[in-house]
């Protein structure tokens, strides 16, 4: 991430009403993306790759216990926030999924937006730190990265 980009937040919730707010209370400090379950969150985090997911826990498809851990899986960095109804009954579950926090609802925008910062920025700091590729010793081994970092294996 470019330090002039702003965050991405992967927003997985199934109502349409609670997507919305959320979208609404993080669209002026992050990019915002959305998924509607757990099957469609699983595949939205590969292919975009977000700083932060906002994960709902109880969804059609995949629930958000079971996501979670898929998508640890492919990326163990990846910051998960549960944001739940249920924490009083499924919050010990999550976090042993791998969540980094439970956000109850209802929630304030300032807990929100303070919890998806901490996480975001904490993200993009240790993206950035391992992916500078910073003084390269050969030549070969430059063409092996792109213009962003990232690193390309023959």
């Amino acid at each position: 991430m470019k330090l002039n980009e702003r965050p991405r937040v992967l927003i997985v919730e199934d109502d349409g009403d609670v997507m919305e707010i959320i979208r609404h209370m993080l669209a002026r400090d992050f990019v915002v993306e959305t998924a509607t379950n757990g099957k469609e969150a699983v595949e939205k985090y590969l292919q975009w790759k977000p700083n932060v997911v906002l994960m709902d826990l109880l969804m059609p498809l995949l629930d958000g216990i079971e996501a979670t851990k898929m998508i640890l899986k492919f990326d163990p960095g990846a910051k998960i926030i549960a944001v739940t109804a249920y924490a009083s009954k499924k919050e010990k579950e999550i976090l042993e999924a791998g969540a980094v926090e439970v956000i109850s609802k209802p929630f304030t925008m300032e807990r929100l937006i303070g919890t998806v910062k901490k996480y975001a920025m904490n993200h993009a700091q240790k993206t950035a730190k391992t992916s500078s590729c910073g003084h390269l010793p050969s030549s070969s081994l430059r063409k092996r990265f792109d213009n962003k970092g990232t690193i390309f294996f023959s």
